[in-house]
């Protein structure tokens, strides 16, 4: 079963098709990142730097830095801190399964418009809570390498080599 077919088992997974994705990543360009690391070596650090070079306003959020700033952004300590005049329309969620059902309840109190898992991350009820608040719900991908991969940008950090083989070259 390929990934963005719209077979039910596929739909309740991902949530989304890749068409669907696109789309909500060409009209929502303001992310709420849920536990952002100020460690550049975190994935969400470099999500982050991807999304804001894209052009995207990033807010973090992160009770472990609120007050200070990551990449230049305030931080915040919850999604209800935020200031009400940002209307975030994606809030990008980096934390454990288990965490992520109170976090749908603060998405839909500030109006959010999607709900983003990142990779790994999969729970099913708070998908369902999200979608019956109307929101369009994505699991277990990364919102920077479905940019890259929609939008062109996968050769950032040698991703895109432009070997098509499966041998390394010898130097």
């Amino acid at each position: 079963m390929s990934v963005g077919s719209t077979s039910p088992v596929n739909r309740t997974r991902f949530a989304t098709t890749d068409r669907e994705r696109i789309d909500i990543l060409e009209k929502y360009r303001r992310i709420a990142m849920v536990g952002l690391s100020a460690n550049p070596y975190r994935p969400s650090h470099f999500a982050a730097i991807y999304m804001l070079a894209e052009g995207y306003d990033v807010i973090p959020v992160n009770p472990r830095y609120a007050g200070q700033t990551i990449l230049g952004q305030p931080v915040y300590a919850s999604l209800l801190d935020i200031p009400r005049d940002r209307g975030v329309g994606i809030v990008d969620v980096f934390r454990k399964p288990e965490e992520i059902p109170p976090l749908v309840d603060q998405a839909v109190a500030i109006g959010a418009k999607v709900f983003w898992m990142q990779l790994g991350i999969v729970n099913e009820e708070a998908a369902r809570l999200a979608r019956a608040a109307g929101m369009a719900v994505v699991m277990n991908r990364c919102v920077k390498i479905e940019h890259a991969r929609f939008f062109g940008g996968l050769n950032l950090v040698g991703m895109n080599t432009g070997v098509i083989t499966s041998r390394r070259t010898v130097v």
